[in-house]
């Protein structure tokens, strides 16, 4: 049933001001001219605790004298994989520009990555493409695709072996509840567009825990899901992000990271009777279910046509569904088929995570394209209340290039301490960060990997972060040249 304006004016009216008296639309809201700054130690204890009040976070970053990776004291990194340097168990280098990652546990002990490369275009173009394993390719003319990294309790052994090959810019994704990987390509790319032999834009499914045999037969009774790739085009065929399941509905959301116009925020509702499980989604008729972008109203019933109107940390926007027209877009770009005022957009659509029975979606950052600017914003999508919440705003940042504050969050995860841990994606210097349920911010990592020159300094996005499934290691990458970093520590509870 459809969310009418005068519902969400009545529902918000009688239970939004309950939800603002108890606190809860609150969570993970950070006023605007907060990101990025240090809140001193207090002799107030925080609540419940009885202890005494202490700024978020693990204290100042160290610059790295090997010039990788600024942590806080107590802190350590290793390196997992690096382009160029490790190999994979068939003998090719490790792939580079690392992306959306995802952890998983794997046989006696071990931990399994699958790690997507943004690698666009023909293969020619790049040094360190996705290899073509055998019966893992999609388009043989693509570059980009997944591998799948396992390494030891300890962190002695690594392997890396493929997972999917031949797609294009696999950018981030998400995990299911089933075990799998739905890796995302961030493109509109056609048959003879940009050397391209096959229609790209899709999600594919790739299971991590599929052993790898370079040996092995390559057959179609194989236990990975990849083999044989096949697109579900029941998802659409946009420049897609990332990807989360509702367990409890069976509804999938997605993000498009696109402008001219602002991309758009994605629910696909499956049909009647399909049941989810490894490898399912492949078997999916091309119009299955339905895929429906968000028509959002504020408190008073009224249309808002970008969510980079809000400007209060708090927001609440009603959201309907609106059914998409042709989801493979044969004509013309799935976000253009909607005349304005007809559905909610919204300026880089990023990373999402589903925790607390809804999804977090990232939109990074909004600039000429977007009606309001912003340097970052983090929602929440509450499937039961059909309500879209704005947890984190991020002011526009007027020194990039100074260490200090957060800008272009991109990648994030929900974290076993509390709280968001977002990846930076912005101007200048770039962090891993954290957002405390309570709105503060404060910094985990630092990529001093200058890739400029000491004149121009540039520093690559950190992409991937995600914990081990035990939550003593949190993985994340740094893009170029593509490493895979594990970081240890004192974690605590934050918040």
């Amino acid at each position: 049933m459809p969310l009418t304006r005068r519902d969400f004016a009545t529902r918000f009216a009688v239970a939004g001001a309950g939800v603002a008296l108890t606190g809860s639309v609150g969570v993970l809201a950070t006023a605007p001219g907060a990101i990025g700054q240090e809140v001193p130690e207090t002799d107030a204890p925080a609540p419940g605790s009885g202890a005494r009040g202490r700024a978020p976070g693990y204290g100042p970053l160290i610059d790295d004298p090997a010039g990788i990776l600024a942590l806080p004291a107590g802190f350590s990194y290793r390196i997992i994989t690096r382009t160029g340097v490790t190999k994979l168990e068939s003998g090719e280098s490790t792939p580079s520009h690392h992306d959306g990652t995802a952890t998983f546990e794997g046989p006696r002990g071990t931990t399994l990555l699958v790690n997507n490369h943004e690698l666009k275009g023909p293969r020619s173009k790049w040094p360190h493409p996705v290899p073509l394993a055998d019966g893992l390719v999609y388009d043989p003319a693509a570059a980009g695709g997944c591998t799948v990294v396992e390494v030891s309790r300890d962190g002695g052994h690594v392997a890396e072996w493929v997972g999917i090959a031949g797609t294009s810019i696999n950018c981030a994704g998400g995990r299911t509840p089933w075990g799998t990987w739905l890796t995302c390509e961030e493109t509109e790319d056609k048959a003879g567009q940009n050397g391209m032999t096959k229609d790209h834009g899709y999600v594919f499914e790739v299971d991590p825990q599929a052993p790898y045999d370079p040996h092995g037969p390559h057959d179609s009774h194989g236990p990975r899901a990849a083999r044989a790739p096949r697109p579900v085009k029941a998802l659409g065929r946009y420049a897609h992000e990332a990807v989360v399941v509702d367990p409890r509905r069976g509804h999938l959301y997605l993000t498009e990271d696109a402008d001219r116009p602002n991309g758009l925020f994605y629910r696909w509702t499956p049909p009647h009777g399909f049941r989810h499980g490894r490898g399912r989604l492949r078997t999916l008729a091309d119009d299955a279910g339905v895929l429906a972008a968000p028509r959002c109203y504020d408190s008073g019933g009224r249309f808002v046509d970008d969510l980079s109107r809000a400007t209060r940390t708090g927001t609440v926007y009603g959201v309907d569904w609106v059914e998409v027209p042709d989801r493979d877009a044969r004509t013309t770009p799935v976000r253009k088929q909607f005349h304005d005022g007809a559905v909610t957009r919204a300026r880089k659509l990023e990373g999402m995570w589903w925790a607390d029975g809804g999804a977090y979606l990232v939109s990074s950052y909004a600039r000429a394209e977007s009606p309001v600017r912003h340097d970052g914003q983090v929602w929440f999508y509450d499937p039961r209340r059909r309500t879209l919440t704005l947890k984190v705003l991020l002011g526009v940042n007027p020194q990039p290039g100074a260490d200090g504050a957060f800008d272009g969050p991109d990648n994030i995860t929900v974290s076993p301490y509390g709280g968001l841990i977002i990846a930076e994606d912005g101007e200048g210097v770039q962090h891993l960060f954290g957002a405390t349920d309570d709105g503060r911010t404060y910094p985990i990592a630092r990529n001093d990997l200058n890739i400029g020159t000491a004149e121009a300094p540039e520093y690559s996005e950190f992409t991937g972060p995600v914990f081990a499934p035990d939550g003593r290691t949190l993985f994340a990458n740094i893009q170029e040249p593509g490493i895979m970093l594990a970081i240890r520590g004192p974690w605590r509870r934050q918040g």
